[in-house]
């Protein structure tokens, strides 16, 4: 039976590459590391070694590099309950390297350490306005409150940051335009990384957040509506993030409701955001804030909730999804938008009567931006421990 070594190196080979040792054991150290990490449950040795198809000699070379550079710990052998001598078990580390999650939106600055096991270390979130600010000052102030969590959390290694932001993100980290923020070419990682001194990527916040929802609830298909003051959505297909050609998918907030409605910042007019945002919201009911509900702001609800399911329809028309999943300040009021919603989507969606669509609120609430940053750190620690490691000294 062929070892996964010789398969990882044929196929390593068929690429055209030459196939190095280092490829090979950076291949099967992810492997190890992804094999312990989905177990659920502490794993031994000889199980991962079954798991993988590695030899067992290989498989306890590689955890015990993983051991030492943080990214494994060995529980306690179970008590013994047959012949032979118990085994250890292996889990991810609970002191291993951290993520930074941050995100700025238009009215708050947010950030949080979540661990190597996906515990959420410490967090911050502070409401102010950032639209006067300017991104300098903005990112400066989120830079802030990043070093009072990692100073709430220390000694715990950070791997690197990751930043949410609501607008059109480049490859490279540049923020291309953030429209409610008033940004344009605004190079967000550079600044963060001159002020943290750690890696630091940058990220659109609703596809952000359709990450830490895919890994919270698990769900293979959707799309994720992130409201706020601007609208969001990250698509998700087969389990993966549909990002379009440019990574610039997911401008819901722009879809137009009504061509001929009110301008809108972006340019254009009757986009979903002049009915649906939270600012157009607030000026239609009449009052100053959602957190208690006041029965003027119903009418306004129900109208905003119409709107989305315009735009909602047309999504769905399009990808032919089963589930929409509402996020940010959407998911305290889905009992008030859902009713609009649904009667849209009934009337709109070709295939309504053929197959219900599901309507609910994120997993994990106003934080789903903040915290798919901070997965999508750990998730390239998982992917690369031979990159994290060479970075570390063992």
């Amino acid at each position: 039976m062929w070892h996964c070594q010789a398969v990882t190196a044929r196929i390593l080979a068929s690429s055209g590459a030459p196939v190095r040792q280092s490829s090979v054991r950076a291949h099967n150290l992810a492997l190890v590391l992804r094999t312990v990490a989905n177990s659920g449950n502490p794993v031994s040795r000889a199980a991962t070694a079954t798991a993988t198809g590695l030899t067992r000699a290989t498989v306890s070379a590689l955890v015990d590099d993983l051991i030492a550079g943080g990214l494994l710990s060995e529980t306690e052998p179970a008590p013994r309950t047959g012949a032979g001598r118990p085994a250890a078990g292996l889990t991810l580390a609970a002191g291993g390297p951290a993520a930074l999650g941050l995100e700025i939106n238009v009215d708050y600055l947010a950030a949080c350490v979540v661990d190597l096991r996906g515990t959420v270390r410490h967090r911050v979130v502070e409401h102010a306005d950032q639209r006067p600010a300017g991104a300098a000052t903005a990112l400066a102030g989120l830079a802030r409150l990043a070093r009072d969590v990692l100073a709430a959390t220390a000694p715990l290694p950070v791997a690197g940051a990751a930043l949410a932001v609501p607008g059109l993100v480049s490859a490279n980290g540049l923020v291309r335009v953030a429209p409610n923020l008033g940004w344009h070419d605004v190079d967000a990682a550079a600044l963060l990384r001159d002020e943290l001194g750690l890696p630091v990527t940058v990220d659109n916040e609703a596809n952000l957040a359709a990450l830490s929802e895919l890994r919270a609830a698990g769900t293979p298909d959707f799309v994720y509506v992130s409201g706020e003051i601007g609208i969001g959505a990250g698509i998700v297909l087969g389990g993966a993030l549909y990002r379009g050609v440019r990574g610039w998918s997911g401008e819901i907030g722009h879809i137009p409701v009504h061509p001929d409605g009110p301008p809108c910042r972006c340019g254009a007019r009757g986009c979903l955001e002049q009915y649906a945002g939270q600012e157009a919201i607030l000026r239609a009911a009449g009052v100053r804030a959602l957190d208690q509900l006041n029965p003027a702001a119903a009418p306004a609800l129900d109208a905003a909730g119409s709107a989305l399911g315009v735009a909602l329809a047309g999504v769905v028309n399009l990808l032919d999804l089963d589930t929409v999943v509402l996020g940010g300040a959407y998911g305290p009021l889905l009992p008030w938008l859902r009713a609009g919603i649904e009667t849209e989507l009934r009337r709109r969606v070709l295939t309504a009567d053929l197959a219900p669509i599901t309507l609910r609120a994120a997993a994990l609430g106003s934080d789903a931006a903040m915290r798919g940053a901070a997965d999508s750190v750990l998730r390239a620690v998982q992917a690369d421990p031979a990159g994290y490691l060479a970075r570390v000294p063992v």
